[in-house]
């Protein structure tokens, strides 16, 4: 395992440009398992995640080149090999991705357990409940086992809006026969990039953007060449990362469709920008101050479903939130262990009050000072690096693997705008 040593207390200058969104890359490649034709994916980011998805597709069978950086030709007309393998799948949560697209296309998949972040309970229930519906039968013992002669389109009400039980789904039900109405279904941005590829491939989807999608069965789905857009998680972590560390930073390749729900959250801890074209500029010269609500109640930072406040962003919501002056509420609505990781923030000196797992207290500004933690998801480590580059003093953060599954090229894109990070050994 590697670590990171960083010295806090430089401002962050220069431009960051975002790399494709993480969420959308790992359904887009499961996606082309089902299509005979070749599919070419561009803008993928360079990550642990996607490397582990690609090394999956291999191992079904299919031919994976790497054309460029940050662009792959997938050829799935070779696939032999309908189970995920168990080394793999504990590695990515996004590993069931899979079932959907190799039952619609092969009429069968074997899928151990998915890993991936350790934020609490993560169910796969909608994934099992919408595949059912389509006609799948599912057998659940070591591993989960997906069979089908033939899917059939169907009315669809998904017990929560779970964007990758979503992304299943819509993977699924463009080669079962007849039309599939999807109610309750995420419509997050990465959502809407699957369902523009699938759009793209012959598929017919009604709906997109909303959470009420119409899908018209197909014979069959053509390759295609596709661009994701860019990751809106990453663009919050840039912003939280310049208004806690001061400096003057322009983040480009920005979507302007993806910065309304953030400016709901960051706005309440007086996080300001300017955007022009595709570049974001936070304004820094301003100190943060908690925005009290009407009659000067404690604000609340929570997240929800899209284009609520996103859940990813709550840990760097909290860490922003240290260095505001003010009080303010962050409340984890959708993952019960997420939060835990506060008790690193207090170590490094923040002033927190954990409520209860999904509930946190922040009291700002507080004077953080180097420490060593240790990285217990992707979120969660990210603000950990934002916490450091802001306290007094070197921290050593270990588990990095965990924020490299999500960030590409953090530690050269992070010193290049002057962040003092250096990538060591244990």
């Amino acid at each position: 395992m590697d670590k990171y040593l960083i010295e806090g207390g430089y401002p962050i200058k220069g431009t960051l440009r975002l790399s494709g969104n993480k969420n959308a890359a790992l359904p887009c490649i499961a996606a082309a398992v089902l299509s005979e034709e070749p599919v070419t994916l561009r803008n993928i980011p360079a990550i642990e995640d996607v490397l582990v998805m690609i090394d999956v597709l291999r191992n079904l069978g299919a031919a994976v080149d790497k054309i460029d950086a940050h662009t792959w030709r997938i050829d799935a007309r070779s696939i032999s090999n309908y189970e995920v393998p168990e080394e793999l799948a504990k590695k990515v949560r996004a590993s069931i991705l899979f079932a959907g697209p190799l039952v619609a296309r092969f009429g069968k998949a074997i899928l151990p357990p998915p890993g991936g972040d350790t934020i609490g309970r993560r169910r796969i229930d909608t994934h099992i409940l919408a595949l059912e519906d389509l006609g799948a039968r599912i057998t659940l013992e070591n591993t989960m086992s997906f069979s089908s002669s033939r899917l059939v389109g169907a009315s669809i009400f998904l017990d929560e809006a779970s964007v990758t039980g979503t992304e299943n789904a819509i993977m699924a039900a463009p080669l079962a026969e007849g039309t599939t109405v999807l109610m309750n279904a995420a419509c997050e941005p990465h959502v809407q990039d699957l369902c523009a590829m699938l759009q793209q491939m012959g598929a017919r989807i009604d709906g997109v953007g909303s959470n009420r999608l119409t899908i018209q069965g197909v014979k069959s789905l053509h390759g295609t060449d596709f661009a994701i857009g860019a990751d809106y998680m990453e663009l919050g972590s840039f912003i939280g990362l310049a208004a806690v560390t001061g400096g003057d930073v322009r983040i480009e390749g920005v979507r302007a469709e993806d910065l309304p729900p953030l400016k709901v959250g960051f706005s309440k801890l007086g996080v300001t920008w300017e955007f022009k074209g595709t570049t974001l500029r936070p304004n820094t010269t301003v100190a943060l101050r908690v925005q009290p609500d009407f009659g000067g109640q404690i604000p609340k930072i929570d997240d929800a479903p899209w284009p609520g406040f996103p859940a990813d962003l709550t840990s760097i919501m909290t860490v922003v939130a240290t260095q505001a002056e003010g009080v303010a509420l962050i409340h984890e609505k959708m993952f019960e262990s997420r939060m835990f990781f506060v008790d690193k923030l207090i170590s490094l000196g923040a002033r927190i009050v954990l409520c209860d797992p999904h509930r946190a207290i922040v009291y700002g500004p507080s004077k953080l000072v180097g420490n060593v933690m240790v990285s217990p998801d992707v979120r969660a480590g990210m603000a950990m690096v934002i916490a450091a580059l802001c306290a007094e003093g070197t921290s050593t953060i270990h588990n990095v693997y965990q924020i490299e599954r999500g960030y590409e090229n953090l530690v050269e894109r992070l010193s290049a705008v002057g962040a003092h990070i250096v990538r060591a050994q244990d």
